[in-house]
């Protein structure tokens, strides 16, 4: 069985400093840490596999290696139905760009990105993407505290998805933000059928692999 998305909005589901997540399908885990590592912004040196660790676990390891968990990004990988999904932790901040690229060939990939303690209140953000096109991506408050009010991509589905989310009440200034949160997420995942197992990203240990970027060089102890 497995989840939705919902449960993204609550504070600190994943791990401190947000979420970054992305869903493909059509690509085998392997494919898509390899089209995440062509993406990086970053200079990589390489993915490095680590075993299977949790999140706080990672997040350990990341620092005794590299004395800084922002030297790098690490990846957890698992599937869900149909979905191959990779839940990333360290220094994944604007490193990624458009996924729009990395569905070329065919795949489907949607990213649900929030960076919750960042200073200046960046909302939640969607992007789906399919075979080279983006389909739709928005602003999940769908405000204009930040970007256009407006779903982008792909007139048919941009303008369907934005009536859903218009259907749903957004935008709505007065709604609290957790709850604008949940409630776009709901539309998304029920609009692109998408699945993304709570219990072993929250609780679980997942194969892990880093992406290092060379920059500061290792300091593995032992």
């Amino acid at each position: 069985m497995t989840d939705g998305t919902t449960w993204l909005a609550a504070p600190r589901s994943i791990s401190f400093g947000g979420y970054f997540v992305v869903l493909a399908r059509g690509l085998t885990e392997d494919e898509l840490v390899g089209r995440l590592r062509q993406a990086a912004r970053s200079t990589t040196a390489g993915v490095v596999a680590v075993g299977e660790h949790t999140s706080d676990s990672l997040l350990e390891w990341m620092d005794d290696t590299y004395g800084d968990i922002h030297a790098a990004v690490g990846l957890r990988l698992g599937r869900a139905g149909d979905w191959t999904y990779a839940v990333a932790y360290g220094g994944w901040q604007d490193e990624f760009g458009s996924p729009t690229p990395l569905s070329r060939d065919g795949a489907h990939l949607c990213v649900l990105e929030f960076e919750e303690e960042n200073g200046k209140a960046v909302p939640p953000r969607f992007a789906y993407a399919h075979d080279g096109r983006l389909l739709s991506a928005c602003n999940l408050y769908l405000d204009d505290s930040w970007d256009s009010e407006e779903v982008e991509g792909d007139p048919a589905t941009a303008s369907r998805l934005q009536a859903l989310l218009n259907a749903a009440g957004l935008p709505d200034p007065e709604r609290d933000s957790e709850e604008a949160h949940r409630t776009a997420l709901g539309v998304i995942e029920r609009f692109f059928g998408l699945s993304l197992p709570k219990a072993p990203i929250v609780a679980g240990a997942l194969p892990a692999v880093v992406l290092e970027s060379g920059f500061p060089k290792p300091v593995r102890q032992g």
